[in-house]
C-alpha cells in the first residue's frame, strides 16, 4: 500500500513545485494573483509531502480519489500560472486570462487542501486527533453519505476495538437503509475491516460485524467480493471457537449469503461450516429425548443407540425397487471430501456423548469423555472394581466437532433457541437443491435433532426446522439414492420426523402447516400402502380451507396418486375412501385459478387409476372433467389436456354422465 499511495503521490508533489517556480517568475499584471496561488499550492504540496512520509497508514480509496482530483487541480494550476509568464505583446494578446479564472482556481486549491488536510486526519487513530469530529471532505460535498463512508471504514482500519465496534455498527444502519448505501461501503473496501473485526473483535464488535456481512450480500457480485476476502473461513472459526450470541449472528448471516448466491453452499460445506451447524442443532437436543432412543442392557446404548439403529433396517420400498429398474444411479461427490463419510454421524453422536458425560458421576461404571481432536469420536473408559476411572478419560474440557463447548450450559434458554433458529435457518439455504449437502446432513442424523426441534423447539426453532426438512425432503423426492438411503421408512429418524409432521398437520399449525404439507408429499413414494394414516390428514385439508392450504394438500396428495408412484392404485382409493372426490370436486368448480388447477389434476389422476369407483359416479367427476376440458386455460396445457382426455376415456368405459349425482352433490 505504501508504494502505490508513493506512486500517486509523486506527481502531484512535482506539479505543485512546478506551480510555485512558475508563479514566482510571473511579471504580469496578474503577479498578485498569482503569488496568492503559489501561497495555496505551498501549502497543498507540504499536505501531501506529509502523506508521503504517512503513506503506509493512508486508507487507499479516498486516497486515490482526493490525490487524483488534487493531481487535475495542479495540472490546471500550472496551465493558468504559464499563460500569465507569457513574454511578449503578441503572447499577451493570445493568452488573455479573465480574473473570474484566478477566483475559480484558488476555490479549487483551498478544496484539494480541505480533501487532503481530510485525508491525513482520517487516516491518523483516534487518539491522535483527539476523537475531533472530522466533518465531510470536500471532495464529498455532492455526495454526503461517500465521507461517512470513508470516515467509519477508515476507523475500522485504526480504530480501538470499541472504536471498530461503534463504526461497524453505523456501516449495519446504512447497509440495511439502503441497497446503494451497501454497494457503496463494499466498493469502498469496507469487507475486509469488517472480516477482520469478526475475526478478532471484542463480542459486540463481532456482533456488528457479522451482521453488516449479512447485510451487504445483496447480489452475487458482493457475495464473490466476500468470498474472495475470507468470509468463509472467518465464519468457520467463529463457528467453532466464538461465543454464543456471535455465532448466532453469524449463522444468520450465512443464511442470508446463501440465499442471494446458492453456488456458495459447497463453498462454505468445504469449510465445515454444515458440519459446524449441524453441532449446534444437536447440542442439547438429541440426549434429552430418549424416546426416540432404542432401549439395551448395554451402558453406552442409551448414548448413541439412536445412531446404531439408524442402520439397522435395510427394507427398501417397492417405489425405490421400481426405480432401480428405470434409473440410473448417480452419486455426487461429498462436499466436504472423501474422508468425512461418518463425519457429520459423529457429531450428533459425539453431542450425545458430551451431554452424559458432563452429568455423569465418577463412581459411574462408565465414562463417556470426547477427544480433544478436530474429529469428534466416542471414547468409553471402564472404571476397575474400586471406582476408579482410568486416567486418560480425565480431561479438564470437553469439545466435539472441534468446537470448545466448555461451560455453553450456563448460557440462558433463549440464547440457545436463538443459535438453534438460525442455524437450522442457515442449513434450509445450504441444503436447498444440493444433494451432497443433504447426504452429509442426514448422515450425520441431523433429521433426528430436526424432529426433536419440531417437538420441543420454541416457535422460530421450529419454523426454521420445518423449512430445512422441506428442502431436504424436496431435495430427496428428486434424488432416489438419498431417499433411499435417507428416509427408509423404520428407521428412528424417519419415523420421528412424519410423526412430528402429521402431528403438525393435524394440529393445523397455521405457521408451520405449509412446509410439512410439502415434507409429506415429496416423500409421497417412499410411503407403504398399509401406511393408512397419512392420506386422511391431507384429505381434510380439502375441505373448505385457505386457497394455500388446499391448494398444497391436493398437489402433495397428487404425488400420492401420479403414474411415478409405484403405489397409485392404493394410494388413490385410499384418497376417495377419505371422501377427497367430493372435496375435490368442490374446488374444481369453485376453487380460485391455482386451487382448481391442482384439484382438477389430482382428480384426474384419481378418475385415470380408479374410474369403476362409485364414489367418483356418484359426485359426477365425469361431468366435472368434461367441464374442465372446455375451460381455456385449461386447453392451453398440454400436460394436463393430456392428462383430462385419458382420464375422460378410461371414465366413459365405466359411467355415464347424468344429473343425478350433480344434483345431489349440491344438495
Amino acid at each position: 500500500m505504501a508504494d502505490i499511495v508513493n506512486q500517486l503521490l509523486a506527481k502531484p508533489i512535482q506539479l505543485a513545485d512546478q506551480v510555485t517556480k512558475s508563479a514566482e517568475e510571473v511579471s504580469s499584471s496578474f503577479k498578485q494573483e498569482c503569488l496568492e496561488l503559489k501561497s495555496k499550492t505551498q501549502k497543498l504540496a507540504s499536505l501531501l509531502r506529509q502523506a508521503a512520509r504517512s503513506s503506509s497508514d493512508l486508507y487507499e480509496r479516498p486516497t486515490r480519489r482526493i490525490i487524483g482530483d488534487t493531481e487535475q487541480i495542479l495540472d490546471k494550476a500550472l496551465t493558468l500560472v504559464l499563460k500569465c509568464k507569457a513574454n511578449g505583446l503578441m503572447k499577451r494578446v493570445f493568452s488573455i486570462v479573465p480574473a473570474a479564472a484566478f477566483r475559480k482556481m484558488s476555490s479549487h486549491l483551498e478544496n484539494s487542501i480541505g480533501d487532503v488536510s481530510w485525508l491525513l486526519r482520517v487516516s491518523a487513530p483516534a487518539e491522535e486527533r483527539g476523537y475531533e469530529y472530522l466533518g465531510l471532505p470536500p471532495i464529498a460535498a455532492n455526495e454526503p453519505i461517500l465521507g461517512l463512508i470513508w470516515e467509519q471504514i477508515a476507523i475500522l482500519h485504526t480504530g480501538s476495538f470499541d472504536d471498530r465496534s461503534d463504526a461497524a455498527a453505523s456501516l449495519v444502519s446504512l447497509a440495511r437503509d439502503n441497497d446503494r448505501y451497501g454497494k457503496l461501503i463494499i466498493e469502498e473496501g469496507g469487507v475486509v475491516p469488517l472480516l477482520k473485526l469478526i475475526k478478532e473483535g471484542k463480542k459486540e464488535g463481532q456482533e456488528n460485524g457479522a451482521r453488516a456481512i449479512g447485510l451487504l450480500g445483496r447480489d452475487s457480485e458482493s457475495i464473490e467480493i466476500m468470498i474472495h476476502a475470507g468470509v468463509c473461513s472467518v465464519f468457520a472459526k467463529i463457528l467453532k471457537e466464538g461465543p454464543m450470541k456471535v455465532q448466532t449472528v453469524v449463522a444468520w448471516s450465512v443464511s442470508e449469503l446463501v440465499s442471494k448466491y446458492p453456488k456458495c453452499q459447497d463453498l462454505f460445506a468445504q469449510h465445515n461450516i454444515v458440519r459446524l451447524l449441524v453441532s449446534h442443532i444437536a447440542f442439547e437436543t438429541v440426549q434429552e429425548h430418549s424416546k426416540y432412543a432404542i432401549v439395551s442392557n448395554k451402558p453406552i446404548s442409551s448414548i448413541h443407540a439412536v445412531v446404531i439403529a439408524s442402520n439397522s433396517n435395510n427394507d427398501f420400498h417397492s417405489n425405490d425397487v421400481k426405480e432401480n429398474q428405470d434409473q440410473v444411479k448417480i452419486r455426487m461427490p461429498h462436499p466436504l471430501g472423501d474422508k468425512s463419510t461418518n463425519q457429520m454421524h459423529k457429531v450428533v453422536a459425539s453431542t450425545m456423548a458430551m451431554h452424559a458425560a458432563n452429568k455423569q458421576q465418577p463412581n459411574e461404571g462408565n465414562e463417556v469423555s470426547l477427544s480433544q481432536n478436530s474429529q469428534p469420536q466416542l471414547v468409553v473408559s471402564h472404571t476397575n472394581g474400586n471406582g476408579n476411572a482410568n486416567a486418560n478419560a480425565k480431561h479438564s474440557s470437553y469439545s466435539y466437532s472441534g468446537i470448545n463447548m466448555k461451560g455453553r450450559e450456563l448460557e440462558d434458554p433463549e440464547s440457545k433457541a436463538e443459535l438453534k433458529a438460525m442455524a437450522a435457518k442457515a442449513l434450509r439455504f445450504l441444503v436447498k437443491d444440493n444433494s451432497g449437502i443433504c447426504r452429509s446432513i442426514t448422515e450425520s442424523r441431523a433429521l433426528l435433532c430436526f424432529a426433536i426441534l419440531l417437538e420441543k423447539g420454541q416457535e422460530e426453532v421450529k419454523y426454521n426446522s420445518a423449512l430445512a426438512l422441506k428442502e431436504i425432503t424436496a431435495v430427496a423426492e428428486k434424488d432416489p439414492e438419498l431417499r433411499r438411503s435417507a428416509f427408509k421408512p423404520n428407521t428412528p429418524a424417519c419415523k420421528a420426523v412424519v410423526d412430528q409432521v402429521l402431528d403438525i398437520i393435524g394440529k393445523e399449525d397455521k405457521r408451520l402447516l405449509i412446509p410439512c404439507i410439502k415434507v409429506i408429499g415429496s416423500l409421497a413414494r417412499t410411503f407403504r400402502a398399509t401406511e393408512t394414516r397419512i392420506i386422511g390428514p391431507l384429505v381434510r385439508l380439502l375441505d373448505e380451507r385457505e386457497a394455500e392450504v388446499s391448494r398444497e394438500a391436493a398437489d402433495s396428495l397428487a404425488k400420492f396418486a401420479c403414474n411415478d408412484n409405484y403405489l397409485h392404485l392404493d394410494h388413490s382409493k385410499a384418497i376417495i375412501s377419505s371422501g377427497g372426490a367430493k372435496h375435490l370436486v368442490h374446488l374444481v368448480y369453485l376453487g380460485e385459478p391455482a386451487v382448481q388447477y391442482s384439484a382438477l389434476k389430482l382428480l384426474a389422476y384419481i378418475a385415470l387409476h380408479v374410474p369403476d369407483s362409485e364414489e367418483l359416479a356418484w359426485v359426477e367427476v365425469l361431468g366435472v372433467l368434461e367441464w374442465a376440458s372446455k375451460q381455456p386455460n385449461r386447453t392451453q396445457d398440454e400436460t394436463i389436456e393430456a392428462l383430462l382426455q385419458e382420464s375422460k376415456s378410461r371414465l366413459e368405459l365405466y359411467q355415464s354422465r347424468g344429473s343425478r349425482g350433480f344434483q345431489k352433490l349440491h344438495q
